[in-house]
């Protein structure tokens, strides 16, 4: 092996797994940390990322769009994913979906061969998939994320069954079509079916362990 070719397999591996709401992201996400090995992989939920909104009334804060790319720090986001790259521990936002605030705490993520970073609009922002050696959209049909989106709203973050629905219509669906469906075009792979789909899946894994010299 070259020097080249070693400098290359010391530097960690970042992967974004992208998709709509209830796509599966997570599923996918999960079954790339079990069969790769969490003790490989360092794991980032776009989410916790949304900007702090404490300084507004409760009331201002139900109003805020947060389907829309401007809605997270993806700066703050590039920063950790590059201190990662470098070998540099990083203290990850938390984030309370039901008050739209910032929790006082975080969470330290230290760097690992594998960088996996999950969420709905990470290739659609253009800093973020520059930094990503593979790029996976999971692909399902609207009316199952629909479905999910209102179990994990309803029963995760407190959330009517109203309220839901209206966002949904809002600035879920069109923010989807305007933001996240295009960035599917950016996508290395796309998986149909979310978690379901076991030999997309198969694949990805055997690929990620192949460039990380796993087996």
């Amino acid at each position: 092996m070259t020097t080249a070719e070693e400098a290359a397999l010391a530097q960690p591996l970042i992967i974004g797994v992208a998709g709509g709401t209830g796509s599966g992201k997570t599923t996918v996400s999960n079954s790339i940390l079990e069969r790769v090995g969490s003790d490989q992989i360092s794991y980032i939920q776009h989410d916790h990322y949304y900007r702090d909104r404490s300084h507004l009334p409760p009331e201002e804060r139900g109003k805020i769009n947060f389907d829309h790319p401007d809605s997270l720090e993806n700066e703050l986001l590039a920063r950790h994913l590059k201190m990662l790259k470098e070998g540099q521990a990083v203290e990850v936002p938390q984030y309370d979906f039901t008050t739209h605030v910032r929790k006082p705490q975080t969470t330290r993520v230290e760097p690992r061969r594998v960088i996996l970073v999950e969420g709905i609009l990470i290739l659609a922002v253009k800093a973020l998939r520059d930094l990503m050696d593979i790029k996976l959209f999971v692909d399902t049909d609207a009316d199952i994320r629909l479905i999910r989106r209102i179990r994990r709203d309803m029963t995760e973050r407190g959330r009517t069954l109203e309220s839901v629905i209206r966002q949904y219509t809002e600035s879920v669906r069109p923010m989807h079509l305007e933001f996240v469906e295009p960035s599917k075009r950016y996508a290395d792979i796309i998986i149909p079916e979310g978690g379901f789909n076991l030999t997309a899946i198969d694949m990805v894994v055997a690929k990620v362990k192949a460039m990380i010299g796993g087996e």
